[in-house]
């Protein structure tokens, strides 16, 4: 189900182009480094299906992969295409906002509406 905190409003490139710039119904924005998204990959060659485990290491995943296109998988994901090739993760937007690093996201507690 979404809700404010897993709709997007704008995706876009940050203004340097380095990253992917999510700014969410709720006014949050998160940013998020490539490489930290190729790790995060959600699919069966990425995770374990029975475990859970990830099965993707760092080794496996050039510290310079970037997307080559994004492609919206109907109202709740994303697929990315990567410059390894890889292409068979659908990030849903519940894991996109669960996946934002910032300050905000990290401290414990309710979460707390941005000021935006």
């Amino acid at each position: 189900m979404q809700t404010p905190t897993t709709t997007p409003r704008d995706i876009n490139p940050t203004e340097d182009g380095t990253a992917l710039r999510i700014v969410w119904e709720d006014g949050h924005e998160s940013v998020y480094l490539p490489f930290d998204l190729r790790m995060s990959c959600p699919c069966a060659g990425c995770v374990d299906e029975g475990s859970g485990r990830r099965t993707l290491t760092e080794a496996m995943v050039a510290p310079n992969v970037y997307p080559t296109a994004i492609h919206y998988v109907g109202r709740y994901a994303l697929q990315f295409v990567w410059s390894d090739g890889h292409d068979t993760g659908f990030y849903s937007f519940d894991l996109l906002r669960g996946l934002c690093g910032c300050e905000e996201c990290e401290m414990p507690g309710p979460p707390r509406r941005s000021s935006q």
